[in-house]
This record gives structure tokens, sequence and C-alpha cells, in this order.
């Protein structure tokens, strides 16, 4: 079972909800941190790295010497990231999503594929948590490349949580895309309400059923519940804005840890997921989001 914990804005709890929701199962769990751009879930769980490998990309690379200056790299290119100017062709490779249509439309086969950094991945475990995340290189444009990498060490015999990046972006659809549950942690405010109803949109074009979270439930007014209540959204967990939660955070604490009474809670949370989820069909689940 893949569930994918997201927001549409950062600083919601995300990864508060990701990480205790997986500390708190007692079976096959693992936890894959997909904001590869500012990757944090780590500094909580804190496990011990055992793998690191560097992801790359293929993107083209011309050889003049064969080039006839026909154009066909360039008319194929949707993204403009190969362009024939006056005798030379100018490759963009932080522009190439790396589609390959260049070189198979190239009639002289002067195109090849050289590699660009995309990141890395490190891969850890924690008093039998398996962890990965991903970091992507500074200067790198396109995330969602990294986050399928990511997304490809996730095993159908375990229960699988990614922590997806803030927003409603690429970068999130990579995350939530063929995952069996999306949960939505959210606060009652102008602007939670307002990424909210953003988050659930996208949720909703990719046919994946939700559930909210509301995080600082007792501050705010009661506008996304009532919101929550029009869509037929479920209202898994509320969290209380307590100074004890904020101290635990700032320190790299885990909830469940410091508070244990929230273990059960998690757990509860863990069941309602399950009771909304239909049963998985037949398909392999690493196509679904491939």
């Amino acid at each position: 079972m893949i569930i994918s914990v997201a927001s549409g804005k950062g600083g919601t709890g995300k990864t508060t909800v990701a990480t205790n929701l997986a500390i708190s199962y007692e079976g096959d769990v693992q936890l894959l941190d997909c904001d590869v751009e500012e990757p944090n879930a780590h500094l909580f769980i804190r496990p011990d790295i055992t793998e690191v490998k560097t992801i790359t990309t293929p993107v083209p690379e011309v050889d003049m010497g064969k080039c006839t200056l026909c154009g066909k790299c360039a008319e194929i290119c949707l993204f403009k990231a190969i362009v024939v100017i006056g005798k030379t062709v100018l490759p963009f490779p932080e522009m190439c999503h790396s589609c390959g249509g260049c070189m198979a439309v190239c009639p002289e086969k002067a195109i090849t594929e050289t590699r660009r950094e995309l990141g890395v991945i490190e891969r850890g475990v924690r008093n039998g948590l398996e962890f990965v995340h991903g970091k992507l290189r500074v200067g790198e444009a396109m995330s969602p490349p990294l986050i399928r990498k990511v997304r490809e060490y996730s095993r159908p015999d375990a229960l699988t949580i990614i922590d997806a990046p803030p927003g409603t972006s690429c970068p999130v659809i990579a995350s939530m895309k063929g995952a069996d549950f999306v949960l939505l942690v959210t606060e009652p405010t102008p602007f939670g309400l307002n990424d909210l109803k953003l988050a659930v949109g996208a949720v909703k074009i990719l046919g994946i059923p939700c559930g909210l979270v509301i995080n600082r439930a007792d501050i705010g007014d009661d506008r996304v519940r009532e919101y929550a209540k029009e869509e037929g959204l479920n209202i898994l967990m509320e969290i209380g804005f307590d100074r004890r939660i904020a101290e635990a955070y700032s320190k790299g604490d885990m909830l469940v840890k410091v508070m244990p009474e929230w273990k059960s809670r998690f757990l509860s949370l863990l069941r309602q997921i399950k009771e909304l989820t239909p049963r998985k069909n037949s398909e392999n689940p690493d196509e679904k989001y491939k």
C-alpha cells in the first residue's frame, strides 16, 4: 500500500505526519522523502545511511562532423532544448526532458547520449524502518525525474509512506501519481484553505481517494471544515496547537516518542486510511507511476 502525504502549501506539518505515521507502524514499512529540493524527514528519522547513489539523465551530444544542419532535431523538441543556430547545433541540457526524440529523427546519427547529473539518492534504516530520500543537485531545475527514481525503491510487500513536496506542481504530481491514498495535511487559515482547494483539485484529476489531517486545528476558523463537508472529504485527524509538539519538532524529536499517547492516534489514522482505500487490482504497482 502506498500512502502519499501531501499539502497545498508548505509549513502545514506534512513531514510531522509522514514521519510519525511511519514510526508508529510496527510492520514492514518504508518512508520515501520525495521533497528532493528540501528533504528534511531524515532530521527526524536519523537513519544509518547504507547506500548513496548518483542519479543521472541522458541528454544529447552532437557530432558536428556528421551533422548536416537539417534541423529535424530542433523541430521535434517541444521544449526547445536543442536548436540550430547558423552553422552549429546548440543543445541546452538543463531544458532537456530526456525523451530521445532528437536521436531518433537524426538521419545522420549525429546525436548520441551523454549524462547530466540530477542529484543523489540516499538509503538507510532505523529500527527496521527503511528510509530513502533524494537530494537534487544545486542548480538543477527538474526534480520529477529524481522523484521517480526515489519511488522506484517502493516495495509492493511493504507499507510505503511518501513525504511529498508542498504545492500542486509537477513534483507533487510525480509524488502522488499511482499512490493508493493521498493524505492531505492542511491548517484552518485562509491560506491553508486556498491551497487545500488546489491540492484537492489535483487529487481529483488523478482519481485517487484522499482524506484530511487538520494541523493546528484549534486556531483560525471553521471554513476548512465547511469546505471538507461540502466536498465530502473525510477529516481523519485533528492536531491541536500544542507547545509541546512545537518543541519536539524544533529539536528534531518524534512526536510519538515525546508524547506516546499519539501513537495510538496515528495507528487509528492508518486504520481509517485502509478502510477508505479500495482493494488493489492485479496490475503491477511499479507501473502505475512510471
